[in-house]
């Protein structure tokens, strides 16, 4: 007999993705069944949502809470409080000589023209930063022990300023750890109720200012982090679930709830990280191989770009500037990150983003966001401010009613007044082609993101579909397609809650890093080796503590190249079966290829090429496709409603369809579902996969 999701001995697996204006819950059995809750969140105790839903859920699907196997969790809530400066009172600890590392960051500026950029102030003030004398050399040797006597002073100092987090990071530390234990070792005896974030712990790669910053973010989130995973681990026991907490990490992959409470800073891009691994799986269930994935939420649109099936990582990305990315020549607006992460570029451009007039008069969007509470104005629930979703409305594209279960009701009167008396009044234009311009602004913002990950990449955006999801993305997917040139959209299955499926579809996964330079020649195997054979019996054992076995567990080396004197580095992900010393000189041949790709140009014949990093990625298969394996979607009623695509064409009667059965059918089309509303503009075709994918084309004109 076939279980379902309400028989009581089948087993469940749940996922909660907590964005900045919605919970998504996803709930799948062992049978492939999957069902789904999207509630509004609920800051600053995103927990809340989370808690509410399952109870909801619970109830209405008939869920026995103990049958619950697994609870896998995306989070925004470290970024939040980088975003918001809301962390903990954080001190740093370093190298005397070293106390204004953080102030003086790097050379970078977002625009280089800007001659009024303000650097951003460090998140740990200097006053709360100590020096200490000790010293250890590039090559191991202590030229200067540790004074304990100035440990007292500054163990003294941090109980009068009230510190509830340190960051320790010294000189060298990242090959010759032993006056951090040390300081480490004090610290948890004379301060035990304090958290102690050591820099070989959090990041055992050279360079002075990013490993600091990176150790500093560490421990400015990192009691944020332990409450919020404290309260939501007692949340569940209280609803009789017992099942591990993991949680997603920047990189892809889960990790334990202990692992994220220790290393926050591994998950500060938790949410954006599953977006992508799902668009990733469901593009190659469909056969589609390269792809740009568009992430279009309430607070922000997230952008990726997936080659040859594979997903691209970043060593290094900044959050809390305008535009987050991993792209070393741009930045300097937000706080460095040395950490793995997917290559993924964030704008503040979500469904929630606010319009607003500049004092000039210029219509501007976002990045403020009206969030959760109060939300758009067409919400209902007090906000007043024009968002990207009343623009949506004004123009039809979004339908007025309840929205996502009934959780919210869409007021089109509402959302009309809002842009009437904020926007079109101040400006003299209708209503309507202020709406019109809130959207092509919004796709504006989202066209950076998209060509950050690819233009800005080397990549030809023509040559690869858009994969659209979030509850505002399939919204914009095809007009932002048409700005690139792209002529082929997915629509994948639920795009509302994809990233919470992509929870799902994920498998455990740990990072570490040695930092080296050894120069990538085949007689190099045994140094290379050696660096890997020690970051791999830790990991083997990090795993062991997972219950998880070792014939499970594959292993993905990759190093960072440059050329000998060049400051910038490219990592590359190495091929590893086989004989080692050809993997080599195949990894340096790959590395020439992307330098040349990205740069224009590679190094003569002969030229050294250096390994500065050596990675080790452990890994175990997830849900994968079987996350998508049965899908069906309601049906819409039928009918129609008014839309306008162009102002001056006025608003056109536009049919209102169901995904299913879609074959070649020509737009315009409008397809509403429980969790998003999917728009196919006049000139677009439509057609659904036997996924339940919407798979959009425009013809090409001869």
């Amino acid at each position: 007999m076939e279980r379902s999701l309400n028989n009581p001995t089948s087993e469940i697996r749940v996922a909660a993705d907590v964005g900045g204006t919605f919970t998504d819950l996803v709930f799948l059995d062992e049978n492939g069944r999957l069902t789904t809750r999207k509630v509004p969140s609920t800051p600053p105790d995103f927990d809340r949502a989370v808690a509410e839903a399952l109870d909801a859920s619970f109830q209405a699907e008939g869920i026995e809470p103990t049958s619950v196997s697994t609870v896998c969790h995306g989070t925004t809530v470290a970024t939040n409080a980088v975003l918001e400066r809301q962390g903990a009172r954080t001190a740093l600890i370093t190298t005397r000589g070293f106390r204004d590392v953080l102030e003086l960051r790097r050379i970078r500026a977002p625009q280089l023209y800007d001659l009024f950029f303000d650097k951003p102030a460090p998140i740990i003030p200097r006053n709360l930063r100590f020096e200490i004398s000790e010293r250890m050399s590039a090559d191991g040797e202590e030229l200067k022990p540790i004074d304990e006597s100035e440990l007292d002073q500054i163990a003294h100092a941090l109980d009068e300023e009230g510190i509830e987090s340190v960051a320790v990071c010294l000189i060298h530390a990242y090959a010759f750890p032993d006056h951090e234990r040390q300081i480490g070792d004090f610290l948890h005896e004379r301060c035990p109720g304090i958290p102690v974030s050591l820099s070989h712990v959090v990041l055992r790669q050279r360079r002075e200012y990013e490993r600091t910053a990176t150790t500093a973010v560490n421990a400015y989130v990192r009691p944020v982090m332990r409450g919020y995973l404290d309260r939501m681990r007692a949340s569940l026991t209280t609803r009789r679930v017992q099942a591990p907490l993991s949680i997603m990490q920047s990189a892809g992959g889960l990790t334990t709830a202990d692992d994220a409470a220790a290393r926050p800073v591994f998950a500060l891009e938790s949410g954006p990280a599953a977006g992508v691994l799902a668009a990733a799986t469901i593009g190659s269930a469909s056969e589609l191989v390269n792809l740009l994935s568009l992430d279009m939420g309430g607070t922000t649109a997230k952008a990726a770009l997936i080659e040859g099936g594979k997903i691209p990582y970043s060593a290094e990305y900044e959050v809390g500037a305008t535009l987050s990315a991993g792209n070393r020549l741009t930045g300097g607006g937000g706080e460095v990150v040395l950490a793995p992460s997917i290559d993924i570029a964030e704008v503040g451009a979500g469904g929630g983003s606010i319009a607003w007039l500049d004092i000039v008069g210029g219509l501007r969007v976002g990045p403020q966001s009206a969030g959760a509470l109060p939300g758009p104005a067409c919400y209902g629930r007090g906000g007043s401010e024009p968002t990207v979703t009343d623009a949506n409305v004004v123009l039809g594209y979004v339908k007025s009613g309840p929205l996502g279960g009934g959780n919210i009701v869409i007021d089109a009167d509402t959302a009309y007044s809002s842009i009437k008396e904020n926007i079109a009044k101040p400006l003299n234009i209708e209503p309507v082609a202020a709406a019109h311009g809130i959207h092509h602004i919004a796709n504006a913002q989202m066209l950076r993101a998209l060509r950050e990950v690819s233009v800005h990449r080397g990549r030809d955006p023509r040559e690869f579909t858009i994969v659209a999801f979030g509850g505002s993305g399939p919204v914009h997917a095809a007009h932002l397609a048409d700005e690139l040139g792209s002529n082929q959209v997915l629509i994948p299955p639920r795009p509302g809650v994809f990233s919470a499926v992509g929870l799902l579809a994920s498998g455990i996964e740990h990072h570490d890093v040695r930092s080296c330079q050894i120069v990538a020649k085949s007689e190099a195997i045994e140094p290379i080796q050696m660096l890997l054979d020690e970051m791999t019996s830790p990991m083997l054992n990090q795993f062991a503590t997972e219950s998880i076995e070792p014939d499970t567990i594959s292993f993905q080396p990759v190093f960072d190249m440059r050329y000998t004197g060049e400051p910038s580095d490219i990592r590359i992900e190495v091929d590893h079966q086989g004989e080692f010393a050809k993997t080599v000189d195949l990894a340096r041949a790959t590395f020439e290829e992307e330098h040349h790709r990205l740069y224009g140009y590679a190094g003569e014949p002969g030229s050294e090429v250096e390994i500065v990093a050596i990675r080790l990625i452990g890994r175990t298969e997830g849900g994968g496709v079987n996350c998508f394996s049965e899908y069906q979607a309601k049906d819409t009623p039928s009918g129609s409603r008014a839309a306008t695509f162009e102002p001056t064409d006025g608003a056109i009667e536009v049919p209102m369809v169901s995904r299913t059965g879609l074959h070649e059918t020509p737009g315009p089309l409008l397809i509403d579902e429980y969790d998003a509303t999917i728009v196919v503009p006049p000139g677009w075709v439509a057609t659904t996969d036997p996924l339940g994918s919407l798979i959009l084309t425009k013809p090409m004109i001869p």
